[in-house]
């Protein structure tokens, strides 16, 4: 791969060739992360070739992917996700320029097929015809989905709380399923032990780099959407840490190349009932382990092995942290779907409960522009979603008009 340089240690700086079985540092088991040749990419790529390109999926970015010439890759329509301005929103938490990117509405509802579309198309290139990953879900049915249709098969680990509509897409797909009797962190090391005996390939974000270079691509879309405009602020939905690592890497790769002259700080949101990166953040302690104890399940991660990327990211920003609980997750998916049209699952809409919080606590100024990312759609957790909506249910009468002013009348609806 020409555009990229090597892959680099972030705890102790020790530098690896980029290859396909170089997960963690083999000195210090520190994460890594894909260093680019960005005197190179300038060089091949302008905003303006950008612009001239159709294909609207993360496919358009190649030069700042790390995928070979000639693979073959996923035919899904992965990334390419709208960015809504989402004014009725802004004007009752009081913010004047907001926009809601639903990368729900990628192929199998969530911005985790960023991740997954890179980590197929590397293992198909390497060889392998198996891939594998642990997941409370979201995850999971992304790497199914687009292991099937590169004609790649999937073993994928779940805990047994994995939401039934998740499972489902898994079994559409064509996943193998284990249900783990357990936690994440019980499932995540039942994979690890069964990727490293089979010889998988492992889509862990936790511990593949490659994962969040699929990832960050969320953030080239909204700068380009925003004709490379750099939002203030863009509030993310944090479990293991790999999708806000990807958001910023996103941001800092567009501002190497000179497509953007600033960068964002980025809001950290996670659920009160599991948040170990932002208690390590506010504390300056080291992570620790939490009770993974929130209606959140894509982001209940315990014990986050992305958290270092997440931290950096959040402290090289400059950025916030912010914890909600399941209440404010829950309003917050009624506020977003009446008042923008955006279903988003509970982990999904963490982000924009953050921000509203954040808000409320005048920790942003009125004027800022913001971005908040929902992460997965609601149909994936249709159970939470009829939580959220139990303070509106549907009127239940025989087909009969006088009845139904009556209902009108009692309830005080005005049609």
């Amino acid at each position: 791969m020409r555009n990229v340089i090597n892959a680099v240690c972030i705890s102790c700086g020790a530098e690896y060739e980029a290859g396909d079985h170089t997960y963690t540092c083999p000195v210090c088991g520190g994460v890594l992360e894909i260093n680019y040749d960005y005197d190179y990419i300038k060089s091949v790529l302008t905003k303006e070739k950008l612009a001239e390109r159709r294909d609207p999926t993360l496919w358009r970015y190649m030069e700042l992917l790390p995928i070979e010439e000639g693979s073959e890759l996923s035919p899904l329509r992965v990334g390419g996700s709208p960015l809504y301005r989402a004014e009725r929103l802004g004007k009752i938490l009081g913010l004047r320029q907001l926009y809601i990117k639903d990368d729900g509405l990628n192929p199998t509802s969530s911005l985790k097929d960023r991740a997954s579309a890179v980590a197929v198309v590397r293992a198909r290139k390497a060889g392998i015809g198996v891939a594998a990953c642990s997941s409370t879900g979201n995850a999971a049915s992304s790497l199914a989905g687009n292991a099937a249709a590169l004609g790649l098969a999937s073993f994928i680990f779940v805990p047994e709380r994995a939401p039934a509509g998740k499972l489902t897409q898994l079994l559409i797909f064509g996943a193998t399923v284990i249900s783990v009797k357990g936690n994440y962190e019980d499932t995540f090391k039942l994979s690890a032990a069964a990727i490293e005996k089979y010889g998988w390939y492992n889509r862990n974000a936790a511990v593949n780099p490659y994962l969040s270079e699929g990832k960050k691509t969320v953030s080239f879309e909204i700068a380009e959407q925003l004709g490379f405009r750099v939002p203030d602020y863009v509030a993310v939905s944090v479990g293991d840490g790999c999708t806000i690592a990807g958001v910023w890497k996103g941001f800092k790769d567009l501002y190497a190349v000179g497509f953007i002259d600033k960068l964002p700080r980025l809001i950290s949101v996670q659920a009160a009932g599991c948040c170990p990166v932002n208690r390590a953040f506010e504390t300056g302690n080291p992570l620790e382990p939490m009770e993974e104890n929130t209606i959140a399940d894509s982001i209940a991660v315990g014990v986050p092995r992305n958290g270092a990327k997440a931290l950096q990211a959040i402290r090289e920003s400059g950025g916030i942290t912010v914890n909600v609980s399941d209440e404010e997750i829950l309003d917050t998916m009624g506020l977003l779907g009446a008042s923008s049209g955006v279903f988003g699952e509970p982990a999904g809409v963490t982000g924009t409960a953050g921000l509203r919080k954040a808000v409320e606590r005048a920790l942003i100024p009125p004027d800022a522009l913001v971005v908040s990312l929902v992460t997965g759609n609601g149909l994936k957790d249709v159970s939470a979603a009829r939580q959220a909506a139990a303070a509106r249910p549907p009127i239940y009468i025989p087909a009969d008009m006088g009845l139904l002013i009556e209902e009108f009348e009692r309830r005080n609806i005005r049609p």
